[in-house]
């Protein structure tokens, strides 16, 4: 199962809900402000390494970008591009928007 989250997990509780349903070979994609979740040094980062253990972790390469942390990426994050993006889509037979 894919599970997109798009909220800044600073401002609203979208990251922490998908975490919490998101099983073991999932992949979670963090797009927009999303993103923020996978910086080192966030508030949210050992949760992030956490669910590393057992789901596959993605932030989209573009807004990583427009936002200057590109240079900042936990370790281990996959950075995918609008073509990946489409791929994990395609790959996944459900996909979950978490608002």
């Amino acid at each position: 199962m894919l599970h997109i989250v798009n909220k800044s997990p600073l401002e609203k509780n979208a990251l922490d809900s998908c975490l919490t349903h998101a099983q073991a070979g999932s992949t979670i994609l963090l797009i927009e402000d999303g993103v923020y979740a996978v910086t080192k040094g966030n508030k949210v980062e050992p949760a992030m390494k956490k669910v590393m253990e057992s789901c596959t972790v993605c932030a989209l390469w573009p807004d990583l970008e427009a936002r200057g942390m590109q240079d900042t990426v936990i370790d281990g994050v996959k950075q995918v591009d609008y073509n990946g993006f489409v791929d994990l889509v395609a790959e996944n037979a459900t996909v979950q928007s978490w608002l």
